[in-house]
């Protein structure tokens, strides 16, 4: 069997990030989205609707999410889940090339939409919970960020490519670079646009290759018999421990409000500028650019600020300046910024909002990448999956809460504006939970017990 080198193996595992971040960038927030409110016509109405069916899927992902962690941890074989929840994502992705404007069918696209993020999500917790055997303790923050940061690279590239060869404008059935979309595809019926899922299904397919080929399990055992009711009766036991454990307990309560958050600006990012700003998608891909380009950049520096200073600062300092965003967004529409009116055709709630969108970019991206270091130091070494299956049950515990709330906030008011409301106090209550999380967890184990 080939010997894979630590360096190559840490490369392999980079490329999930670069692989799988087009369906957030593309789909989720930059393209998909808008189109979707495009075509339902409301902004208010779009929020609504997206909100609802990612609230959906993020129930399934909450309820599943540790159960799959702990087989994982009690039967092995990472690699096959992987594959396995690869080819949801693909079928999901896939599917979105069917949401034609003139024969529209919400539900159907909602529920392809679904299943490609259903499988991004559980492919996410095994590739997580390989993070601590790639280097010792005091190099996964570094570790983490560059992988982030390769991601945010790959959602650019990929966004640049959609924005210059496909996505047209609707106005005027061409791309950002003034052609018609490539391979022929009709701008009318809005083809440039809709190829959006199957080219985010072909990167994932070309940029896994690395990753299978490079990111080798290291022996997983086969799963004995009874594998199941003992990951079961482990995951039990886990979940009863847990409120003794103070620190974990208290941070994945904490990163299940702040990355809901976080979630709510990623998934309505587009549809709020399409809808209160009146942007197009080729506008809203550019805001996407720049968000992704300053993401890339924080990422990179904030994985050096994990090594130096630990996880926690990185999380407490993101979080705070995600919340001033928050704040922010509620005051910035079309005819005025934060109170004062701006003449017609003013650029300056575009620029406002572009300034916005890097500081989620690179807030996002820091904060995201410091939180899985985190969970690698509250984690019990031997249940890492198991524990990654925690963190993205705290991730999708209340996942529905931000689109819900957003949707039924938006329902109500009317407002784009005030729907996004509900976000400002997630932020506040992940910040308060944070008080209790120590640094290096409730306990410690010696470094030399982590794989190097």
């Amino acid at each position: 069997m080939q010997v894979i080198s630590p360096r190559r193996r840490i490369w392999g595992w980079f490329f999930f990030d670069f692989a799988s971040q087009p369906y957030n960038t593309l789909l989720l927030t930059f393209i998909f989205g808008p189109y979707v409110k495009e075509i339902l016509g409301s902004g208010a109405g779009a929020q609504s609707a997206w909100g609802f069916g990612v609230g959906l899927a993020g129930v399934v992902i909450a309820l599943l999410a540790p159960v799959l962690g702990a087989l994982a941890d009690t039967g092995g074989h990472r690699m096959r889940w992987i594959l396995a929840f690869s080819a949801l994502y693909l079928i999901g992705s896939l599917g979105l090339w069917q949401a034609r404007p003139d024969q529209f069918h919400l539900v159907l696209t909602l529920a392809f939409f679904a299943l490609g993020l259903i499988g991004m999500e559980f492919a996410t917790i095994f590739t997580n919970a390989m993070l601590p055997d790639l280097g010792p303790p005091g190099e996964i923050g570094r570790i983490s960020g560059n992988g982030w940061a390769f991601g945010y690279v790959g959602g650019l590239l990929a966004l640049v490519i959609m924005l210059a060869f496909f996505a047209e404008n609707p106005a005027t059935g061409r791309t950002l670079a003034g052609i018609e979309p490539l391979f022929g595809l009709d701008p009318q019926a809005r083809e440039g646009t809709r190829f959006v899922g199957p080219f985010v299904a072909l990167w994932y397919a070309l940029f896994m290759v690395p990753f299978f080929l490079w990111m080798r399990e290291r022996g997983p055992a086969p799963a004995p018999g009874g594998a199941t009711a003992a990951a079961l009766r482990d995951l039990g036991r886990t979940l009863r421990r847990l409120p003794r454990e103070r620190s974990l307990f208290s941070y994945l309560a904490s990163s299940m409000f702040y990355r809901d958050a976080l979630n709510g600006m990623y998934v309505f990012g587009g549809i709020y500028a399409a809808g209160v700003l009146d942007w197009s998608v080729t506008d809203t891909g550019i805001f996407g650019i720049l968000a992704i380009i300053s993401g890339a950049i924080f990422a990179w520096i904030g994985g050096r600020a994990d090594s130096a200073l630990g996880p926690k600062p990185v999380i407490v300092a993101c979080n705070l300046l995600l919340l001033l965003v928050a704040c922010a967004i509620l005051f910035i529409s079309r005819q005025s910024v934060f109170g004062i009116a701006v003449a017609p055709g003013s650029v300056l709630p575009d620029a406002l909002f572009y300034v916005i969108g890097m500081a989620i970019g690179a807030a996002g991206g820091v904060v995201q990448a410091a939180s899985r270091t985190m969970m690698v130091r509250q984690a019990d070494p031997a249940r890492m999956t198991e524990a990654f299956g925690l963190y993205a049950l705290s991730g999708k515990a209340t996942s529905f809460l931000a689109p819900l709330a957003i949707g039924v906030a938006t329902w109500a008011t009317g407002s784009q504006q005030l729907g996004v409301a509900p976000l400002i106090l997630l932020f506040l209550a992940g910040l308060f939970l944070l008080t209790w999380v120590k640094p290096d967890g409730d306990r410690t184990w010696d470094a030399s017990s982590q794989p190097a």
